[in-house]
C-alpha cells in the first residue's frame, strides 16, 4: 500500500505553520489519492476537529480555510471565530490571512464540498473552486489565489495543537553522563534468570516506516561508539522489506557489540517486514505467532501468499527458551498516532491478544519524538515535559489497551554523524525496561531442568494478562 504524502513543501509547510500557535499537521485527505468528490472529502475529515484545506493551483498558489470546528454535514450555517481563509506565495515573505467578518457564519456545514461562502471547494465534484469575495471575507481575487480557479491538487489536514510545556516533567530522568554509563553497565551485566538461556530475545512490530531498523542501528551505534547501519531501513509506504531483495521481507535476529570488538550483549532484538493495514500485504498475525514460539529461523524469507508451515525451509520444529520471544516491543511513529486505521488497531490488538495467551509482556516504543514535537526537537530534554507527546503516549496506551507505564517515548538516530548523549540515555532506558520486562517472562516459566537438556517440553508454560488480576494455567 502506497504511503499518502504531502505536497507542501517545506517552506510552504512552515508559512502555513506561522498561522498557528506550536501545531502539527496531520494530513486526512489527498484528492489526487482519494478523488476530487465531496463523498470522499467527508469521508475522511468529518468529526476531525480542527483542520486546514490546502488546494493547490498551476498558478503557484497554495492557498485555504482553517476551521477549529468540525465537518459534520448539519446543513447550518456555522460561526467560528478562529476561522480564516489564507494564501501562500513563494515571491511572498508572509501568507496572506483573511478573518471572517464579525456576525458572519464562517462556512456552511452541507454535504457538498466545504464552504467558506466566498470560496467554496471541490465546486461541483470537480477539481475546482468558486470565488465571490465580499460576504464573510473579504480578499483580492489576484492576491488569493490569482484568478486560477483550477486546482492540481487539494488537500485536508488536521490541526493538533501542542500545547506548551509541563511545569514538572511526567517521568523524571537524569540525563547525566553518570546516568548513561550506569544504563550501559545495567544492560551489559544482565543475566537472564534462568541460566539455560543466554540472551533475551525481543520482536519488533509495528507498521511500514515506523522505525524498528532504525531502532536496532540506534542500539546497535549508541554502544559501537560510532553510527552504522546493519539493518537497512526506509520511508515508503510498504515495507522495506519487499523492495530490497538484500534485506527483504526477511525475518532478522541481530546481535548487539558493546564496542568494535566488545562482547556481545545478552540480547537478541528480531526485526521483521512492517505491519500494513490489508491482511494480504505485510506480516501476518500466523507469522508473528510462529515467531513468538521460536519456529522461524534467522534470515528466513516471508511468502507474500501464505505463512510459514512446518514443511517450510526456514522452519525450527524443536525450540529451547533461547528460541521463543521474551519480550514484545510496538514500535509507533508519534507523528502517525492519529492516523492509525481501524484495520491497523485490529491487527496490532490481534497481535497483542496472541502475545498475551503466550505469557509475553509487551512494551510500546514512541519513535520520532523529536518530529512530533518543535519543542522537543529544540531539547530532547523537553520529551517528558512536552503535552503533546504526554497525549500520544496516552492515546497510544488508550487505543491498544497497554498500560502508560509501559510506553516509553524514543528517538532514532537518523540524520546524526555524531551520537547524543541524551539520545542515548532514552535509548539505553527502554532497553533496560525491555529486560526487566524479559524477566517477568523468565520468571513465569516453570523449568524441572534449568540446563535446558531437555528442551521446551520441560516448560510449563503460564499465560497472563495485563488486566487480569490472576495467572491462568495453559
Amino acid at each position: 500500500m502506497s504511503a499518502v504524502t504531502s505536497s507542501l513543501s517545506k517552506h510552504q509547510e512552515n508559512n502555513l505553520l506561522s498561522l498557528f500557535s506550536y501545531a502539527r499537521l496531520h494530513l486526512l485527505y489527498k484528492a489526487s489519492i482519494h478523488g476530487f468528490t465531496a463523498a470522499a472529502f467527508h469521508g475522511r475529515c468529518d468529526q476531525q476537529g480542527p483542520t486546514v484545506i490546502v488546494a493547490y493551483n498551476a498558478a503557484g498558489f497554495v492557498f485555504g480555510a482553517y476551521t477549529s470546528k468540525d465537518y459534520a454535514r448539519s446543513g447550518a450555517a456555522v460561526s467560528d471565530g478562529e476561522a480564516f481563509l489564507y494564501s501562500i506565495r513563494a515571491e511572498k515573505d508572509k501568507p496572506l490571512r483573511v478573518g471572517c467578518v464579525s456576525g458572519k457564519p464562517a462556512f456552511t456545514d452541507g454535504g457538498p464540498g466545504p464552504n467558506f461562502g466566498d470560496l467554496v471547494f471541490l465546486h461541483e465534484d470537480k477539481p475546482a473552486v468558486q470565488s465571490n469575495p465580499g460576504n464573510c471575507f473579504i480578499f483580492q481575487e489576484a492576491e488569493m489565489h490569482g484568478n486560477d480557479l483550477a486546482l492540481i491538487e487539494f488537500e485536508v489536514y488536521r490541526v493538533e495543537g501542542l500545547g506548551d510545556l509541563l511545569e514538572k516533567p511526567w517521568r523524571n530522568i537524569q540525563w547525566t553522563s553518570e546516568k548513561k554509563q550506569q544504563l550501559m553497565t545495567s544492560i551489559q551485566n544482565y543475566l537472564p534468570e534462568i541460566k539455560a538461556v543466554n540472551q533475551a530475545r525481543v520482536l519488533l512490530v509495528g507498521p511500514v516506516g515506523a522505525g524498528k531498523s532504525s531502532f536496532f542501528n540506534s542500539i546497535n551505534s549508541a554502544f559501537r561508539g560510532n553510527m552504522t547501519c546493519q539493518a537497512i531501513t526506509g520511508t515508503a509506504g510498504t515495507s522495506v522489506t519487499t523492495q530490497v531483495p538484500a534485506k527483504v521481507n526477511f525475518f532478522r535476529a541481530y546481535t548487539i557489540k558493546a564496542g568494535r570488538r566488545g562482547g556481545t550483549l545478552p540480547l537478541i532484538l528480531c526485526d521483521t517486514m512492517g505491519l500494513e493495514e490489508n491482511a494480504d500485504t505485510g506480516l501476518n498475525v500466523d507469522d508473528v505467532v510462529s515467531i513468538f514460539k521460536g519456529h522461524m529461523k534467522d534470515r528466513y524469507q516471508f511468502s507474500s501468499c501464505s505463512s510459514i508451515l512446518e514443511d517450510s525451509p526456514g522452519y525450527q520444529k524443536h525450540v529451547t527458551l533461547n528460541d521463543t520471544i521474551h519480550c514484545v516491543a510496538y514500535v509507533i511513529d508519534t507523528c502517525k498516532v492519529s492516523l492509525l486505521s481501524e484495520k491497523m488497531l485490529d491487527k496490532l490488538t490481534a497481535i497483542r491478544k496472541k502475545a498475551n495467551q503466550l505469557g509475553i509482556p509487551q512494551i510500546l516504543l514512541m519513535t520520532k519524538v523529536d518530529e512530533a514535537c518543535p519543542l522537543v526537537a529544540k531539547d530532547l530534554k523537553n520529551v517528558y515535559r512536552s503535552v503533546y507527546i504526554q497525549k500520544k503516549a496516552r492515546q497510544l496506551s488508550d487505543f491498544l489497551g497497554i498500560p502508560l507505564s509501559y510506553v516509553l517515548p524514543v528517538k532514532n538516530y537518523s540524520e546524526e554523524l555524531e551520537l547524543d548523549q541524551n539520545t542515548d540515555i532514552l535509548l539505553f532506558m527502554v532497553l533496560e525496561q525491555i529486560l526487566n520486562y524479559a524477566d517477568s517472562y523468565f520468571e513465569n516459566q516453570i523449568t524441572d531442568d534449568q540446563d535446558g537438556s531437555n528442551g521446551p517440553d520441560k516448560y510449563l508454560e503460564l499465560s497472563f494478562y495485563v488486566d487480569c488480576c490472576h495467572i491462568h494455567k495453559l
